[in-house]
Parts: structure tokens; C-alpha cells; sequence
């Protein structure tokens, strides 16, 4: 039975130190939660000893700026995960508006797994697959 990915989502303000010149969200403020997002993610559902032995690289950022966000602005910012190779996961990240629902920011990113010890990428076990499943 395939599990499927769960849904991790992060709420926020957008503050006066997120804005660029144009005053809306600026484009490096949004790597940034995407990275966040995902850190986050692997810290609240890992294990300490999964954290211990592993760590997570970004190899690649594929994003989508849809529309803007401003000042105050809510947002709700959600990711899973998707298909995993010997030693890659890919990642997507939505961020949305709270108010509306409709998608601001799309992105895809892949990642690394390594060895915390070597810094070498690592076999994604079963069992770190099933660390971003649903729980029942």
C-alpha cells in the first residue's frame, strides 16, 4: 500500500523586511521559506538520530513567481514530497494567500540526502522515505 505524502504547511505575516524596491515580497525572500519550509519539515518529523546521521542538500530550484504579496499580507506556505531516487527527493512547496487560496509561488526543488559524518550522498532508505508520509 503506497502512503500517501503528508501536506507540512507553515503560516506567516509578510513584514516590512520581507519587501523589495517594488514593495512586494521580494523574489530571494522566497527561496528562503522554501528552504525554511523544508528544514522545518525534516526537523519537526525526524528522528534524533535520523538527524544525527543525516542532512539534507538543495541541488536544484525550479519556482514559478505567479503573483505578488505585500505588506501584511497572510500566507500559508505547505509542502510534500515527491518522488525519491537512490539518493534524490524532489520537493514542492505552494505558497498561497490565506485570504484567497490562490497560489502566489510554485516551486520544485530537488535535494540531496549525505552522510553528516563524510558529506557524501547517502541511499534514501524505506525508512527515511516514510519520515514525510501521512500518519495514520
Amino acid at each position: 500500500m503506497v502512503v500517501p505524502a503528508e501536506i507540512y504547511t507553515h503560516k506567516r505575516t509578510v513584514s516590512e523586511e520581507d519587501l523589495d524596491d517594488l514593495n512586494h515580497v521580494n523574489n530571494v525572500r522566497y527561496v528562503q521559506w522554501i528552504q525554511d519550509i523544508a528544514k522545518e519539515h525534516w526537523e519537526v518529523r525526524a528522528t534524533d538520530q535520523l538527524k544525527k546521521d543525516f542532512i539534507w542538500v538543495v541541488i536544484r530550484h525550479e519556482i514559478d513567481y505567479k503573483k505578488q504579496a505585500f505588506l501584511g499580507d497572510e500566507l500559508i506556505i505547505e509542502t510534500y514530497v515527491g518522488e525519491t531516487t537512490f539518493v534524490t527527493s524532489e520537493r514542492f512547496v505552494n505558497i498561497k494567500s490565506a485570504k484567497s487560496g490562490e497560489i502566489l509561488v510554485a516551486a520544485k526543488s530537488m535535494w540531496c540526502l549525505l552522510d553528516a559524518n563524510s558529506k557524501k550522498p547517502t541511499k534514501i532508505t524505506e525508512d527515511l522515505r516514510t519520515v514525510f508520509h501521512k500518519r495514520e
